[in-house]
């Protein structure tokens, strides 16, 4: 269980960690030399429009596996 949590808590915390760095990271669109040493790790959009389609994948399924129960 330990271990179960110790990945949970991993993965949250790097999610985290790369949200603040993107948070303060320059715009891509912004000129100068601080502009291209300090990119986005993520495409938040792009990461956004795939968190919308796990989430609604799951939800799917879940009333599928439901719906075949009762």
């Amino acid at each position: 269980m330990r271990t179960f949590l110790g990945m949970i808590l991993g993965c949250l915390l790097t999610v985290a960690v790369v949200y603040i760095h993107d948070s303060m990271a320059t715009s891509t669109v912004a000129s100068g030399p601080a502009a291209a040493s300090s990119a986005q790790i993520v495409n938040w959009d792009v990461a956004g429009r795939e968190w919308g389609r796990v989430t609604e994948s799951v939800r799917t399924a879940w009333v599928r596996l439901t719906g075949n129960i009762g």
